[in-house]
């Protein structure tokens, strides 16, 4: 299973990559607004769960992903790279980008798995079930102990800072700030170990 998964990923084009990235952000959107309907009163209740002014936003939001990846990045150093091995998609995804590319995919992908895994499911069923869900549905994770164990602890992380801040942009600020630096520091190795051919 694990190595059919490579194959696939191995054989796709960063064009397919990216319209699966995509693809899937979309079907997360569709099934927040599905459940959304389903679960929520009206608009304005899960609005509420967004409040702008709020300091935290930056000072929790960002102070906790720079904390997430100064400790990834340190437990990196340590670990032999197969601990870290997801199959090469996280590479595939960032090594070409640009950085505004990288901010792009990041921000997509934290405004749509937060508005779901946080701000509908957590909402609604509690901390324990939406990080095993967010968990689960990075299949990729399943294969690799190590990951899967370090995606459970940090989306019960981020699942705990909203139930103490109840503010949904908290989360989608530091897991942007979590997916954006780990993408610059993805591309910038890989740009490194090819002697600095691919593109800014």
């Amino acid at each position: 299973m694990k190595d059919r998964y490579k194959e696939t990923i191995k054989s796709l084009t960063d064009k397919e990559l990216l319209f699966h990235l995509f693809a899937t952000q979309i079907i997360l959107l569709t099934i927040s607004a599905v459940l959304g309907i389903i679960l929520f009163d009206n608009i304005n209740d899960f609005m509420k769960l967004l409040i702008w002014d709020d300091s935290r936003i930056f000072t929790v939001g960002i102070v906790a992903a720079l904390a997430v990846v100064a400790a990834d990045l340190l437990v990196m150093k340590y670990l032999p790279p197969e601990f870290y091995d997801d199959g090469g998609l996280n590479e595939r995804i960032f090594k070409k980008r640009s950085v505004s590319q990288i901010a792009l995919i990041a921000a997509v992908v934290a405004i749509s798995e937060e508005i779901l895994f946080r701000g509908i499911i957590q909402t609604t069923t509690g901390l324990i079930v939406s990080s095993l869900i967010f968990a689960v549905i990075h299949y990729r994770y399943l294969f690799n102990w190590f990951l899967f164990l370090n995606i459970i602890l940090l989306s019960f992380l981020i699942g705990y800072i909203y139930m103490q801040t109840n503010n949904l942009l908290v989360t989608i600020i530091m897991h942007f700030f979590i997916d954006f630096l780990l993408g610059l520091i993805l591309k910038f190795k890989a740009k490194e170990a090819n002697g600095g051919t691919y593109g800014e």
